[in-house]
């Protein structure tokens, strides 16, 4: 597997996680101020749904990277990270089933905490894809490379 892939990667679930963070914060701050305690809930539980669903992305792309042997046209990739899209799907239904007629949360709250992660992942995925250096081939030499990498070890 390409070591570019597990920067992007790392740096998607280390940003995903400051996302998170501030949208705990503000959706505490906010979701506390109008509505008590459920504001809070909803906020905490939107969340911590956002942030197990960018990180399942992350991870089950990672996994079917590693399963196909880092070949992106396989089906063990798709498969995978497919079915990674279906088990968040399935998480997101069954818990909005269960939470719809708490009184213990707030729905607007939660929908507003899960919209804005979602959204806000989709920005981390674009930014930080767009600003990395991945190349377009990997595992090739080209000539001076050894002699480069030599002189760069060497301090030269």
């Amino acid at each position: 597997m390409n070591p570019a892939n597990n920067r992007v990667f790392t740096s998607i679930i280390r940003l995903g996680s400051l996302l998170a963070l501030a949208i705990a914060v503000v959706g505490c701050v906010v979701g506390g101020l109008a509505f008590g305690v459920e504001g809070i809930v909803g906020a905490l539980i939107g969340t911590a749904l956002a942030l197990v669903f960018t990180g399942l992305t992350a991870a089950s792309i990672l996994l079917g990277l590693r399963v196909s042997g880092g070949t992106l046209i396989s089906g063990a990739f798709f498969g995978i990270v497919l079915g990674g899209w279906l088990l968040k799907f399935i998480v997101f239904l069954v818990i909005v089933i269960l939470l719809k007629d708490q009184p213990w949360v707030n729905t607007l709250v939660l929908f507003l905490s899960i919209v804005a992660g979602v959204i806000g992942s989709l920005v981390v995925d674009v930014l930080v894809v767009s600003r990395s250096r991945m190349p377009y081939v990997s595992d090739i030499s080209l000539p001076g490379d050894a002699d480069r990498a030599n002189r760069e070890e060497k301090g030269l």
